[in-house]
């Protein structure tokens, strides 16, 4: 079933293409109804415009708050054609079919990222428009609505190839697509409002998102996948720029995300090499360069094909290096032209540019879906500092040896539990994650350290005078005394085990400082 577009209601904050759609709707012998800033830009622009008020016989009143709240609107939009009980009631009205709604909605999404102020956010909530979208939507059978400008074009199409009408194929999914922007809108003001009211868990929550990109599959190839972006997007691989190299797959998105997360915990110069998630070499240094050294060290066979992330602008020193290795994926918050110059000649590499760091301690939620539902939390937002620590053994630890528990700690806060994080002079030299145990987990850190060593020439691997960290704390003495076995001096850990007492006096034993900071931080 096909319906011959005869009066189209055209109201949109976004004006992409507006004028050169109305041209075409006034060629193709339509009535064109508008307000406001639309009408005013259709009527400079030539194309013939009724005024929503002179079509309803009503001013708009209340600071224009009301003017397509009116039947004439909203019978013209919801009639159904083919029950007589309501093309009578629009005869008795007076009321005119309208088989065209473009509508796009006020900007509140524009409007709250700006920084504005309660009242403003307020006055920019749309009422009548998603009222006019969600009418025509429901009327799809007979009612063509676009609320998206890259819908022109399809309705400039099917109005040119089928003298002026749309097929009910492509109004239901362009009724799908409103019913999509409306829900995205009404959950952005919904999210926001809760916010003010200091509401961390409403009742009732929706998530609201953007298609940034489809992707050629998933986690693994028989997955389907896609991205997208929601309003209070952090500065990272959602918002970046890509300078080049193929598109970003799926597991490219997540290692990204992880690994500038990551480096966005420190000020220095810091770099980050991560492979499925985890952190394989992490340094930070007086420059990028040397920071890429240490951070290469600790783990080079898996830091083929990684991810590399930095807190710096990306200098050519460190790019020249960074070249030198199969890499997935850079990024940067600024990487200069001597660079780019350099990445260019690697053209699969992905190169992105955010612009800027996130900030580590900013709050906010992150979710994880779950049959049946999804979890919601604060994001681990936690920091320690050397004001944080407890000393729990008789020997205290020394600066250098403080310095680099905190450094550890907070490294270990980005690696899959269990993780046990072993650091000397601001740099990772080993690290295990993800094990059952957390024995095991101090084991393969020291294993894959000792690797790392005799793959250099080195005589003794990394850990031998290390610090260790736990992101929890050790049930046992047997992960601790696998630490010193393997050369940490000193252990950063949270504390608080049914056996503490034992772990402590393991740690005085074999001469260990240790400290407790009373944050635990599990990452699944």
């Amino acid at each position: 079933m096909s319906d011959t577009i005869r009066r189209a209601l055209v109201s949109v904050s976004d004006k992409t293409g507006l004028v050169e759609f109305g041209k075409f709707l006034a060629d193709k012998g339509v009535e064109i109804l508008s307000t406001g800033g639309s009408a005013r830009a259709l009527s400079d622009a030539g194309v013939p415009v009724k005024e929503v008020s002179s079509h309803t016989g009503f001013p708009e009143i209340m600071d224009g708050r009301v003017k397509t709240l009116h039947p004439k609107i909203h019978g013209g939009i919801l009639a159904r054609r083919d029950l007589k009980t309501h093309t009578d009631a629009m005869a008795e009205h007076d009321i005119a079919p309208i088989d065209l709604v473009v509508v796009n909605l006020y900007p509140f999404e524009a409007t709250l990222t700006s920084g504005a102020d309660y009242d403003t956010c307020v006055e920019n909530i749309d009422i009548g428009g998603p009222g006019m979208v969600r009418a025509a939507a429901k009327n799809h059978g007979f009612v063509t609505i676009v609320t998206d400008p890259d819908d022109y074009t399809l309705v400039q199409e099917e109005m040119t190839a089928n003298a002026g009408a749309t097929t009910n194929e492509t109004r239901r999914k362009l009724a799908a697509t409103a019913y999509s922007h409306t829900a995205r809108y009404d959950s952005m003001i919904s999210n926001w409002l809760q916010g003010e009211c200091g509401v961390d868990f409403p009742r009732e929550t929706s998530l609201g998102g953007k298609l940034k990109q489809s992707l050629r599959y998933g986690e693994n190839p028989h997955q389907v996948a896609a991205v997208y972006k929601s309003i209070d997007a952090r500065p990272g691989v959602v918002t970046a720029q890509q300078l080049q190299g193929k598109e970003l797959s799926y597991n490219n998105l997540n290692d990204t995300d992880a690994a500038f997360e990551l480096v966005s915990e420190f000020d220095a110069p810091t770099i980050a090499i991560i492979k499925h998630a985890n952190p394989c070499g992490v340094a930070t240094a007086d420059n990028l360069s040397d920071a890429y050294k240490a951070a290469l060290a600790c783990d080079p066979t898996s830091a083929f094909g990684g991810i590399i992330a930095t807190n710096k602008t990306m200098d050519a020193a460190t790019a020249t290096q960074v070249a030198d290795l199969f890499a997935e994926v850079v990024i940067a918050p600024a990487i200069d032209d001597d660079a780019k110059a350099i990445f260019a000649a690697k053209k699969n590499l992905r190169v992105l540019v955010t612009g800027e760091m996130p900030n580590p301690t900013d709050a906010g939620m992150t979710m994880k879906t779950i049959s049946g539902g999804f979890l919601l939390q604060g994001r681990d937002n936690g920091r320690i500092t050397a004001d944080d620590l407890k000393v729990v053994t008789k020997r205290q630890p020394t600066e250098q040896e403080i310095a680099d528990m905190i450094f550890a700690f907070r490294v270990g806060k980005h690696v899959k539990s269990n993780a046990i994080v072993y650091a000397k002079n601001g740099a990772i030299v080993g690290i295990g994650a993800g094990q059952m145990s957390r024995v095991d987990s101090s084991r393969i850190a020291a294993w894959k350290s000792k690797e790392a060593a005799e793959t250099a020439g080195l005589s003794q691997a990394g850990t031998i005078g290390s610090v260790v960290s736990s992101d929890a704390f050790f049930p046992f003495a047997d992960g601790l005394l696998a630490a010193a076995e393997a050369g940490a001096t000193a252990v950063i850990q949270p504390g608080g085990s049914m056996r503490d007492d034992e772990v402590i006096a393991a740690a005085d034993e074999a001469g260990l400082a240790m400290v407790y900071t009373g944050m635990r931080h599990f990452r699944h």
